[in-house]
């Protein structure tokens, strides 16, 4: 097809496209850049158009992912740049400190009340604890699994009954 051929072709559709850009658009103003811009990107690649095809249906593919192309990449600034006038950060979070030293005293605390469980109780509890899993403890310690998972969860329950009644004047949130 000729550049004189396709050009009247295309004049031929220029109606239909500027309408189907002000549809895509909703602005003037920008479906006249739609329009220019599909314009552009015709006669730029109009050798990969294959002649008796549907120009028409080519012409608005072109003109419908220019549009959606534009889009994303209007979408993609605008998440980039905030132009609001505030001295805050963009998604800052409130900074939280932590009382080491809190935790370090709960944590001595925690370690003595596992001290003080009995030898059955406590050596399958640490071992769970340094990430042992059931089966490994049992065979280690030559019992069934039965009774290491029914000894872990003795441990757990002595220890949640040792703290809180060590604790059964504080408030949950001033544990935190």
């Amino acid at each position: 097809m000729s550049n004189i051929e396709f050009t009247q072709n295309f004049t031929q559709f220029q109606g239909l496209l500027s309408a189907f850009a002000y549809r895509l658009t909703k602005n003037e103003d920008d479906a006249q850049d739609l329009l220019q811009e599909t314009a552009y990107k015709a006669f730029k690649y109009k050798s990969m158009y294959q002649p008796r095809t549907n120009l028409r249906a080519w012409l608005m593919t072109i003109m419908r992912n220019t549009f959606i192309n534009n889009y994303r990449q209007r979408k993609r600034r605008s998440t980039l740049n905030d132009y609001t006038n505030s001295d805050y950060w963009i998604n800052s979070k409130p900074q939280v400190v932590n009382n080491i030293g809190e935790s370090n005293v709960l944590a001595e605390e925690i370690q003595a009340l596992i001290d003080a469980l009995e030898d059955w109780l406590k050596i399958p509890f640490l071992m769970y604890l340094q990430g042992y899993k059931y089966e490994e403890i049992a065979e280690k310690m030559q019992i069934p699994l039965g009774t290491v998972k029914s000894r872990i969860f003795f441990a757990r329950q002595k220890l949640q009954k040792a703290i809180s009644k060590m604790y059964k004047d504080v408030s949950p949130s001033e544990l935190l």
